[in-house]
């Protein structure tokens, strides 16, 4: 059951939005307003607070029948702005290699214009989100709050050696979810 745009699941994708700003200002603050340990440890919070609106507002869209065709549209938008915005404050800082940010922020441009083609050609179902691509996410939502902490999280945890391997791999998932997808476009290409 469909119902109207604005609606809780909906109001928390917008706080996801209205969350990037905030990620990406905390490390232009004065440097007397916070440290820059100070500032991973906001930058890390947020982050983790939208990943966490990302999977509620999805869970209370079905478990409240609040589902909206402009939900559906904003929930992704949300997600990839997020993500590349959380990516070039961190290839910024120096913390995530160039080609990273290149190959997850290019997919993410690619495989949309792919399913905009798709859609075009009535086989947007063709390319609904694959369990690879579920479990990239995973990866890089893990990933991207460690990187963004950059220290030792409870005196054991090397975040940011536990980050860049998990970006990599994310990386790595990204290129195969990617593969996957068009390969499955262009089967759809393909007369019977």
């Amino acid at each position: 059951m469909a119902s109207r745009p604005i609606n809780i699941p909906t109001l928390l994708t917008w706080a996801r939005v209205a969350a990037i700003p905030l990620v990406v200002g905390v490390y232009f603050l004065p440097a007397q307003w916070l440290t820059l340990p100070e500032r991973d440890v906001v930058a890390s919070v947020l982050f983790i607070l939208s990943a966490i609106t990302d999977w509620l507002d999805g869970y209370l869209a079905r478990r409240l029948g609040q589902t909206s065709a402009f939900g559906a549209f904003l929930d992704p938008v949300a997600d990839k702005l997020m993500v590349t915005a959380a990516l070039l404050v961190l290839l910024q800082l120096g913390r995530i290699d160039a080609l990273v940010a290149l190959i997850i922020i290019g997919r993410e441009i690619a495989i949309s214009a792919l399913r905009e083609w798709m859609a075009h050609l009535g086989q947007s179902r063709r390319v609904a989100v694959s369990y690879i691509g579920k479990v990239k996410t995973a990866v890089q939502m893990v990933a991207i709050p460690l990187l963004l902490f950059d220290g030792m999280l409870f005196g054991i945890i090397d975040t940011e050696q536990w980050g860049t391997g998990l970006i990599w791999i994310a990386a790595v998932l990204t290129l195969w979810s990617m593969l996957y997808y068009f390969r499955l476009a262009l089967a759809a290409e393909d007369p019977p």
